[in-house]
């Protein structure tokens, strides 16, 4: 108890309203616990506001700019086409981002959470502080499930200062840079890259592994490469960033690619090479949780903590930081709170590069599934076989089913073309499911669709391929 602030009680607490916090505190609230939720910046968090929705917007007005531009091969040309930024922009904000954070916000008052804003400070294993600009006030807690997100992570000589940026400043730029160098080709490089690239920037990506993407596999990166080549864009691998000087009106960035020193000068660098969790300056240690590795916070199947009474979710847990983890681990969290006997199982959990093409995986590679013991063969089917990438034009890419070798039991799935992202869901379900290839492939598929792709990937496991 803080001298002269009467705490109040709360059953569920949850701290951050991102894609994890507010989905674990309606989840919570279903679960009948009295739930408030405490946000500090903006309900929605980095996901909604600043991250994978806002961006998703950007790509998809590239994608305008570039079909207005150049659909010739349809037979339709189109002169003078221009590009009104700030329309774009106010349209992500007010037409995207503001209808889905106010619908959070709607979503969460329709399930009576309380939202309380301000920032929270753990005083011990059950109970918080939360500072508002004017006041504090303390309160006491049951159960509480920690969802802060991450940040951007700032490298030595790019402190994120004037045009020196983040991809939250690369989101909200006023303007599309003639010039625009990156620094990290991974997911958000990559797709911020290309959406630049098509709204008319001269893009340089800086990557210091051996290949942009590196958590895809070799030969999906390569069809993005090439759609990259495609756009005039330029990929330096194995780069060192090594210094950003602001000119006021441009700034050099300076690196090093196998020992040589090398500069390049463009209107502004973003800085993508990673995030950091938030679960420092948060009083955790006076909570007793304890925090591993690179900040990241360790728990079990039901995502606890070792202070059983509180739970952490999202990008401060280990694995992949993606918001739809986020979102399952969060519904896990609350049920476990209700007493549910649930547990996480990451067996069928998709990722998405949404580049050109897009790039979707699930379940075990089939380097990952011999690493662990396990017989199984690939099999790859291309877009150019299918009717509906055909009338679409989007002929680039393949999805590859990794498959046992005895009962063709499908264990893994990557696609590499358009609406990949889409297409993946079905792949993850069959996994989730323990179906085979026979199962998929008596599935009927409409036609003509890309899905009919996932059917003739499954018929050629099966050896009774139509179309191959």
């Amino acid at each position: 108890m803080v001298v002269g602030d009467f705490a109040l009680e709360l059953d569920t607490v949850v701290i951050g309203a991102g894609p994890g916090g507010y989905v674990a505190a309606i989840r919570a609230a279903q679960m009948g616990q009295k739930v408030a939720i405490i946000e500090r910046e903006n309900v929605g968090g980095v996901c909604l506001n600043v991250g994978c929705i806002p961006s998703k917007a950007l790509i998809a007005a590239g994608h305008h700019y570039q079909e207005a531009q150049h659909s010739e091969m349809f037979g339709v040309t189109a002169e003078n086409v221009t590009l009104d930024f700030a329309k774009t922009q106010e349209w992500k904000t007010n037409g995207v981002v503001n209808k889905l954070t106010s619908g959070v916000g709607m979503l969460l008052k329709k399930n009576k959470v309380e939202i309380i804003e301000g920032e929270a400070f753990f005083v011990d294993d059950h109970t918080l502080r939360v500072i508002h600009p004017d006041s504090a006030q303390t309160y006491e807690f049951k159960n509480a499930i920690v969802a802060t997100g991450s940040r951007p992570i700032e490298i030595p000589g790019f402190k994120f200062a004037g045009r020196v940026i983040d991809s939250t400043g690369g989101l909200a730029l006023t303007e599309v840079p003639k010039k625009l160098v990156i620094i990290g080709g991974g997911v958000i490089g990559a797709e911020l890259g290309g959406a630049y690239a098509n709204l008319g920037s001269e893009v340089t990506i800086l990557e210091g592994s051996p290949q942009i993407l590196p958590t895809y596999e070799k030969d999906m990166v390569k069809i993005v490469e090439a759609e990259f080549n495609k756009k005039g864009m330029t990929v330096i691998t194995n780069a060192m960033a090594k210094e950003a000087v602001d000119n006021g009106d441009s700034v050099t960035v300076k690196y090093a690619v196998d020992g040589k020193e090398e500069e390049i000068t463009a209107d502004y660098v973003m800085v993508t090479v990673g995030r950091r969790p938030n679960t420092d300056d948060m009083g955790l240690e006076q909570a007793g949780v304890e925090i591993g590795e690179r900040g990241l916070i360790n728990v079990d199947a039901q995502c606890r903590t070792n202070v059983s009474n509180i739970y952490a979710i999202g990008d401060i847990v280990p694995g992949a930081a993606l918001a739809h983890k986020a979102s399952y681990e969060a519904k896990i969290a609350a049920e476990a709170i209700s007493g549910k006997k649930v547990a996480v199982d990451y067996k069928a959990m998709p990722a998405v590069a949404f580049t050109d093409p897009e790039l979707a995986s699930v379940g075990m590679t089939i380097a990952e599934a011999k690493e662990a013991g396990i017989d199984a063969k690939a099999f790859k089917f291309p877009f150019a076989g299918n009717g509906r990438a055909l009338s679409l034009g989007k002929t680039e890419g393949f999805i590859r089913l990794v498959a046992t070798t005895e009962d063709h039991v499908l264990i893994g799935a990557q696609v590499a073309g358009i609406s990949a992202s889409d297409m993946v869901s079905e792949l993850a379900l069959a996994i989730e499911s323990g179906m085979n290839a026979e199962d998929i492939a008596l599935t009927i598929h409409p036609h003509p669709s890309l899905g009919e792709i996932v059917m003739d990937a499954s018929e050629l496991a099966l050896g009774l391929p139509i179309h191959a």
